[in-house]
């Protein structure tokens, strides 16, 4: 129970987002999710009815500078305070810069950095107590693919970032880290499967091959990331501010070559 009496805002209600909430639950911590999809926090609301854990949804856009701020302002307003922040929360458009679109571009940016900003922004304020924010990146803001500009831009951003926010609130004890993943089995990695794995493969067929490149020879889990979350929201970590922790699989460690 590590997270016994804290308080915690996790934005994405899928994948990594609910693994994510779901650890620190189980630590103890109360949980609001920000998600965008009613469908999807209606599966998160019934997991923690099911499991009798801590944690809800409230349905937020969380590129919107208004909608964030308003579900800060219900967390204060019922727990008083806020201890973590995770931020999950990703959209993966697939193209280069001469394929996407301006609006796609805009909106990759506003979702996968702005809401960041957003959620420090409203959220920093209320961490009287010091505290703890991982923010969701990926390997692709080291090494990237082909066909996924903005995305890219979106992750190596999101290191960028983490690094600023650590020096310019390390004197208030809050702690600001990065977490990237490889191939991890998330509704993204299954939107990546339709897009790449070709016609009549199934997503298991592709998550076996995308697996195949990790030298351990699979992909991960959600709930593993969650660990190494929640490793970093703890006070176990407290010497650990303005890094990244590359959780995969082996992905960037050579150069590919067997």
């Amino acid at each position: 129970m590590e997270f016994a009496g804290k308080i915690a805002l996790v934005t994405g209600t899928s994948g990594i987002g609910r693994a994510s909430a779901r650890r620190l639950a189980q630590g103890g911590a109360k949980v609001l999710a920000l998600g965008i999809d009613p469908e999807v926090n209606a599966e998160f609301d019934a997991l923690a009815k099911a499991e009798n854990l801590p944690m809800e949804t409230r349905l937020c856009d969380v590129s919107n500078d208004t909608q964030v701020a308003a579900a800060v302002a219900d967390c204060i307003a019922r727990h008083g305070r806020l201890d973590i922040i995770v931020n999950a929360a990703a959209i993966h458009p697939f193209g280069t810069v001469l394929t996407t679109d301006p609006a796609t571009w805009d909106r990759c940016m506003a979702v996968n950095v702005g809401s960041i900003y957003l959620t420090a922004r409203h959220g920093l304020p209320h961490m009287t107590g010091g505290g703890a924010i991982v923010n969701i990146s990926s390997v692709q803001g080291h090494n990237c693919q082909q066909n996924v500009a903005v995305y890219v831009a979106t992750k190596g951003a999101i290191h960028a970032l983490t690094r600023a926010m650590a020096l310019d609130h390390a004197d208030q004890r809050i702690r600001v880290n990065s977490v990237s993943p490889g191939s991890v089995r998330t509704p993204l990695l299954s939107l990546a499967a339709r897009t790449y794995g070709g016609e009549g493969v199934t997503e298991a067929e592709a998550f076996a091959r995308f697996g195949a490149a990790h030298p351990i020879g699979r992909i991960g889990e959600p709930e593993e990331v969650a660990e190494l979350v929640a490793y970093l929201a703890s006070d176990k970590a407290g010497f650990i501010t303005g890094s990244d922790f590359r959780i995969d699989g082996g992905l960037t460690a050579g150069i590919g070559v067997k």
